[in-house]
């Protein structure tokens, strides 16, 4: 294998291909990046057998060469290590070369690698994902999707499949659910496409983030394919699969309430940034909590430290309906929720002081963030 190609290009396709391995694998040359030259492209694949990201580099783009390639072949070459290396190479271009034993010679500017690789063969092969019935998504929505439900998953193996989000799709439309039984966030969208099959998948939240880390904000559609246990999302010269997680996703539609007591009409931001200010004290309490009481416009909130003191808030409600009300809840949850709704003004729901309260964008059910209070008063 001998090729030439455009250092900070490549430097680029292969942080992203790093984001796939883990130095914690059971397979020692998974900590490895495969390269392959065939004849019109140099393929990067990175995977830790959970997430596997695959990065086609051709030979040119937008008329300008990127990759020479004299002779095609295979290699792994151990990843986090021949990542530095490329990024600290001096000259432009970045030339390897290897021979029959996977020794890799890297060669830039004056500088010059002798690497030992491992042969490509003992790698193995990535799961195959039927390229039929695919939904296709704007980047900038799957991004969204992804920014109002994934920070809701539980970081707790104790109940996997509640480590991932629930993708159900149904009469056309794609409800994204994500809980740690603590929380819940919900992405409702309707899909452009109407011959979707119904779909009941659940992709960890791991490869959520990371494919949201890869993906650019660009105006580009991202195809998502779906297998038994695989997913497949393909953007541009990138193939990004995650495995599936096995298991029954929970029934979470029986805990939205009917009939709410009290509801609230409040400015996203004002709101937001005054619970910020009360969990000052509410984290040096270390367990964030923060009380709120409603009284005609005035919504009021509170914090108390032992050590330190205590913090009074007050914000102004547009709209109420119903009486009073005090109720507890975590800061932290409830600023990730607010932050998750991409509207000015917001509507909260409460059903009790302890019973789950709801909020979501004004007139609008795309989005609903649930939060169960604690108990305190």
């Amino acid at each position: 294998m001998e090729f030439s190609i455009q250092r900070d290009y490549f430097l680029n396709q292969l942080n992203d291909t790093l984001k796939a391995i883990s130095p914690r694998t059971t397979l020692p040359i998974l900590t490895g990046i495969k390269i392959d030259a065939t004849s019109d492209k140099v393929i990067l694949t990175g995977s830790d057998s959970e997430i596997s990201i695959e990065i086609a580099i051709p030979k040119e783009q937008d008329g300008e060469t990127i990759v020479d390639i004299a002779e095609t072949g295979s290699v792994v070459l151990p990843g986090r290590f021949f990542v530095d290396i490329v990024k600290k190479l001096p000259g432009k271009e970045v030339k390897l070369s290897t021979n029959e034993q996977f020794q890799t010679l890297i060669t830039s500017g004056l500088s010059e690698f002798n690497l030992s690789g491992l042969d490509p063969d003992q790698y193995p092969l990535l799961p195959e994902v039927s390229r039929d019935d695919a939904i296709q998504l704007p980047i900038k929505v799957l991004k969204n999707v992804i920014a109002q439900t994934n920070f809701a998953v539980s970081t707790s193996e104790t109940r996997p499949v509640l480590t991932g989000v629930n993708w159900l799709i149904q009469d056309n439309e794609l409800i994204c659910t994500a809980t740690d039984s603590h929380r819940l966030a919900v992405r409702k969208l309707k899909l452009e496409d109407e011959t979707n099959e119904d779909k009941n998948v659940i992709i960890p939240g791991k490869a959520l983030a990371e494919l949201n880390k890869i993906m650019s904000d660009s105006d580009d559609n991202i195809d998502i394919f779906f297998a038994s246990n695989q997913v497949l999302f393909r953007v541009g010269n990138v193939n990004f699969i995650s495995r599936l997680l096995e298991g029954h996703y929970p029934d979470t539609s029986r805990l939205f309430p009917e009939n709410f007591e009290i509801k609230l009409g409040i400015n996203n931001s004002d709101f937001y940034h005054a619970i910020d200010r009360a969990s000052l004290l509410a984290r040096e309490g270390g367990n964030n909590v923060i009380k709120l009481s409603t009284g005609n416009e005035l919504v009021e909130l509170s914090s108390t430290s032992p050590e330190i003191g205590t913090v009074k808030e007050e914000v102004t409600a547009s709209d109420v309906e119903g009486g009073n009300l005090k109720i507890s809840f975590n800061s932290k949850y409830m600023m990730d929720a607010l932050k998750a709704i991409d509207n000015d003004e917001v509507e909260v729901e409460f059903f009790g002081t302890m019973k789950p309260f709801i909020l979501k964008p004004k007139d609008d059910d795309s989005v609903t963030q649930l939060i169960l209070p604690i108990r305190t008063y």
